[in-house]
């Protein structure tokens, strides 16, 4: 376990907008209790709470991942518009204690679903 600092910052704040993910006009997730989190020169993640999520859209894959720096991740797949979107989706269920706030949430590759932070 590595703590964020100097040579990789991270910082997760609360993001003030509502943010929405779809995929093929499907309504994914919905939230206005979304964490940006941001992570030395990485592009912002939308960090979305479960429970503002449809989990009957997502699949949990075999797909794990390990981040010195927040922990192991499971994945999800999207299931929607008669599609699947494989590993779309990540989640850190146990993090580390220093980014224990994304326990509990959800993020999505902007490449596979698209994201929108709505006024």
């Amino acid at each position: 376990m590595k703590l964020p600092g100097p040579d990789c910052p991270i910082t997760i704040m609360a993001n003030p907008r509502r943010v929405r993910v779809t995929a093929g006009g499907v309504v994914i997730a919905d939230t206005t209790h979304a964490l940006t989190l941001k992570e030395a020169s990485y592009p912002p993640v939308q960090y979305v709470p479960r429970g503002d999520a449809n989990m009957a859209l997502l699949k949990r894959s075999d797909r794990t991942t390990h981040c010195p720096y927040k922990g192991d991740a499971s994945y999800y797949s999207v299931v929607a518009d008669g599609k699947m979107l494989e590993n779309s989706s990540w989640t850190y269920e146990t993090p580390f204690p220093a980014m224990a706030e994304i326990s509990g949430h959800l993020a999505f590759y902007p490449d596979k679903v698209k994201i929108e932070e709505v006024a």
